[in-house]
Order: structure tokens, then C-alpha cells, then sequence
């Protein structure tokens, strides 16, 4: 085999050699290129020091104690944009069960993957040989043959030195399809406590990347087998054993999962994707009764208080956590031809927001996949995206109202505070049922009208029309939920 290396690659490795240095690559990118596939980032093994490395390349960055410098290159690809350049080294003790207590550098490359996780990942490659034989000695191109995930020596020791390995375990047999070999299967249902000891951080790095491979319902499945799942998402696992109505064939762990591996078959966004497994996992605090007709009355909304603390115990960012709980809040939306009127599809994107229609209809698509529903997109949903398409250039905000907060305070002379929100409020809602009524010289005389109402009164006016849109929501929700036994 003489895989094809990038030229940006070769050359990085020739400025080693030319210096009377070793280079060779190492890890991931090995492993890949004898798979097929495309590397996702490049890394090189050197004997030389990094102070050594950074003469040689004077446009690089050394910000760490591991010895690693990143060389910058021209490359268009951003794959290429960075290589990593790493000194032979070897490590003490893991104390903390996250970080080596010592590292020092090592003379051989062989000394070097010794300190590796797995053999699949303990393969190296000189750069300089231009038959592209590996280096091999831990057995790693025979379980890639054999697609096996095993660890570099004793399974416990590797586990003992940084508990992530058990995830990582996990996630590389279900991004390459392989089975983990059975000491090192043992080692993790053994040790999965220790993932305890792990930075929530890294943890979350290595789910986002399951959750994003083909194969992502299988991790979740196998975290599950393994014991780790209680230490990663323990709020899921009160879905085993739980059975739902009888519109429901699969338990609700079974049916979040199914959920999950519908949209990693479409490949949708991380976002859809962790939706998706979670948008139930309220239904076992929620279920009352048992049996065909059992309930789940509220479960979205106590879901998405769980999938709030569930992405900032896993310190997700602020902008994908907020989506994620803002789609499982909402899945559960009720639409019916006939039904529901263009001031209930209006009211319906003022409540989840124009922008995450899609991927609120995604989720949807994979509650009925997940649910055994042979269709995924049917003709009620069709009929909701005509309806968002007929009507979403009316206002459904106030700031898409003819007459703003600057214009209504100084048409009432009265200063910024709450009754400036409460007279908007009620005029949103009446444009909301007419859309005509959006214009400047209407809503100026209502405004005078609302305007002559004392506070009290407002308040009044304002909770009724949010009885209104309430009275319009709960009467569609209740039919679905007579519908689907959700009382």
C-alpha cells in the first residue's frame, strides 16, 4: 500500500529530514489512510525538540507542555491550515486519571506509541520511506483488518491513565464500525466510574462527535451496555423499560434512540440530532397510568427543563443548548387541515420562532420514524409549511408592528415601563388575528384608546388576550392529546 500523502504533508516532514530529524506520521491520519478515509487532521512524530522544531518553522505556535508545536501553512484545505509537529515523548503516572503527573521526551518513535490509547491508533509511518511500510509494533494493522478497538497493553492500565478512553473506546468502534475486543470491553464495564473524574468538557467533545457519526444510535445503545451512559446522560436511562401508549410500539429510551438514528441517516445538524434524543425524555417523570392508555401530560415542558441542565451539565455553548431545549419545548405542536386557522399558524410561529420551523419539522420527522410511522413527512405537514409560507410575512412580533415603543411613548407622552409592553402586547394580538390592522394610523387610535385605560385595566386586557391565544392553543393541543392519549 502506498497511500497518497499531501504535498504540504511531505514537505513539512523533508524540512525535518533535510535538518537531520525524524518524521513520522502518527495516529489518526495512519489509520485513516489505510481505511480509506479521509484524514480530519494531520500529525507528525519527531525526535527533534520543540524549541528545535520552531527554528525550522518560524510561522508556528508552541502554547502547551506536551511537546506538540502547530506548524501554520499556506493550504487552502483547513485540514492542512495547521500541522501538528510532536517531540517522541514518553509519560509518568495519571494521578488524576485526565493528565500525565510527567512528560518526558523519548528517544525512539516505538517508545512513543507505546503511550498510545489504542493499537489502531499506535501506527506510525516514516515520511521518509518511500514504500510507506508502518511501524507497527503493538499489532494495530492486524485489528484493523479485523476491525477490533483494543488498547496498547493492558486495558485497565490505559483506562487508569485517562478515563476519556473508555468514551473513546465507544466512539471509534461506532465511527469505523468496529467491535471492541473483549478485555478491553470488560476493562470499561469494570472502570466506567471513573469517568467520573473527567472534565465535563471533554466529555461533551467526545458525545458531540457520536452523536454525529452514521452510527450514532449504536453509541448510545452500546454507552448504555457499558455502563457509561449513567455518567454521561443518566436522564435517558429513565426511558428503559418504559412503556408508552397504544400509538407507541417501542419504549420511550427505545423510541429516543430510533428518534436519533433517523437523523443521523439524513445527517442533519448536531442540533437536530440532540434534540431528537432527548425531545422524550420527560415522558417517564410525566406518565401517569399504565398500560395502552397511559399519559405523559406536560412532558415537553418538564423535558425541556431536563435538557436544559442535561447541556449545561455537559457545558454545551449557550447557542446550541438554548436550540436544543427551545426544539424539545416545542416537538410536541398540534396541526390539523381544517383545524387550525392562518391566526393559529401566525400565533404558531410567534411561539417557536420563523427560524427553527426546519429543524422543529427535522425533529418531528424523527419522533414518527422513532415512533414506527412508515412516513416521516405527511400531508398535514406539507399543509403546515403551505400555511408558514402563506402567512409569514405577517407580523408575528412587535417589532414587525407599524407603530414601535419610541413611537407609542411619544404619541402617549408616558416614559418607558410596563405599560408600554402591555399596550403592544394587546396590539400584537389583534394583528395577529387581522394582519390589516397592522397600520400606523389604526394602531396610533387604538394606542389613544389603551392609552386612557388605567393600569389596572391594561393588566386586564393584557391576560385576556393571552387567555385568547391560550384558549386557541389548549383547544388544538387538547384535541391531539385526546388524539394520542396525552392528557
Amino acid at each position: 500500500m502506498k497511500p497518497k500523502i499531501p504535498k504540504v504533508v511531505q514537505e513539512t516532514g523533508a524540512v525535518l529530514e533535510k535538518a537531520g530529524f525524524k518524521a513520522y506520521l502518527v495516529g489518526g491520519c495512519v489509520r485513516d489512510l489505510y481505511l480509506g478515509r479521509e484524514p480530519k487532521d494531520w500529525d507528525i512524530a519527531t525526535d527533534a525538540r520543540p524549541e528545535e522544531v520552531q527554528k525550522l518553522f518560524p510561522e508556528s505556535v508552541y502554547e502547551n507542555n506536551f511537546g506538540t508545536v502547530g506548524v501554520k501553512t499556506e493550504a487552502k484545505d483547513e485540514r492542512l491550515k495547521i500541522i501538528e509537529i510532536t517531540t517522541f515523548r514518553s509519560e509518568g503516572r495519571y494521578t488524576d486519571k485526565r493528565h500525565p503527573d510527567e512528560v518526558k521526551f523519548a528517544q525512539t518513535i516505538e517508545e512513543d506509541l507505546s503511550r498510545r490509547d489504542f493499537t489502531i491508533n499506535a501506527i506510525a509511518m516514516d515520511l521518509a520511506d518511500p514504500k510507506r511500510e508502518f511501524i507497527d509494533p503493538f499489532g494495530g494493522e492486524a485489528d484493523l483488518k479485523k476491525k477490533l478497538i483494543r488498547t496498547v497493553r493492558e486495558p485497565r492500565e490505559r483506562f487508569n491513565e485517562d478515563a476519556l478512553r473508555l468514551m473513546r473506546a465507544v466512539r471509534f468502534a461506532v465511527e469505523l464500525g468496529f467491535e471492541i475486543d473483549q478485555p478491553t470491553l470488560k476493562a470499561i464495564k469494570d472502570q466506567a466510574g471513573l469517568l467520573e473524574m473527567i472534565a465535563k468538557e471533554r466529555i461533551r467533545d467526545e458525545l458531540a462527535k457520536m452523536v454525529m457519526a452514521d452510527r450514532a444510535a449504536e453509541g448510545i445503545i452500546l454507552l448504555e451496555d457499558t455502563g457509561l451512559l449513567k455518567f454521561i446522560i443518566p436522564e435517558l436511562r429513565e426511558g428503559i423499560g418504559c412503556g408508552q401508549n397504544k400509538h407507541h410500539i417501542y419504549t420511550v429510551f427505545d423510541h429516543n434512540v430510533r428518534a436519533l438514528n433517523y437523523t443521523a441517516e439524513k445527517k442533519y445538524s448536531l442540533v437536530v440530532r440532540l434534540a431528537s434524543l432527548l425531545h422524550d425524555v420527560g415522558k417517564p417523570r410525566t406518565k401517569r397510568g399504565d398500560g395502552p392508555d397511559s399519559t405523559f401530560h406536560g412532558h415537553e415542558v418538564v423535558g425541556a427543563r431536563m435538557a436544559a441542565k442535561i447541556m449545561d451539565r455537559l457545558h454545551f455553548g449557550k447557542e446550541i443548548a438554548d436550540q436544543v431545549v427551545h426544539l424539545v419545548r416545542f416537538h410536541l405542536f398540534y396541526y390539523n387541515v381544517g383545524e387550525v386557522t392562518a391566526a393559529g399558524v401566525r400565533r404558531f410561529l410567534a411561539r417557536v420562532g420563523p427560524e427553527n420551523v426546519d429543524n422543529l419539522l427535522k425533529v418531528r420527522e424523527a419522533d414518527r420514524i422513532g415512533s414506527g410511522v412508515p412516513k416521516a413527512f405527511p400531508y398535514k405537514l406539507r399543509h403546515l409549511l403551505f400555511m408558514i409560507e402563506k402567512v409569514k410575512r405577517d407580523p408575528i412580533e412587535p417589532k414587525m408592528l407599524k407603530l414601535r415603543g419610541d413611537d407609542l411613548m411619544a404619541l402617549l407622552k408616558i416614559p418607558p415601563g410596563p405599560k408600554v409592553g402591555w399596550i403592544l402586547g394587546i396590539l400584537l394580538e389583534e394583528v395577529l388575528d387581522d394582519p390589516k390592522l397592522n397600520e400606523k394610523k389604526h394602531l396610533e387610535a387604538r394606542a389613544e384608546e389603551l392609552g386612557a385605560f388605567s393600569d389596572k385595566e391594561l393588566v386586564a386586557l393584557s391576560k385576556k388576550a393571552r387567555e385568547k391565544k391560550d384558549e386557541f392553543e389548549e383547544g388544538v393541543e387538547e384535541g391531539m392529546k385526546k388524539k394520542y392519549y396525552v392528557k
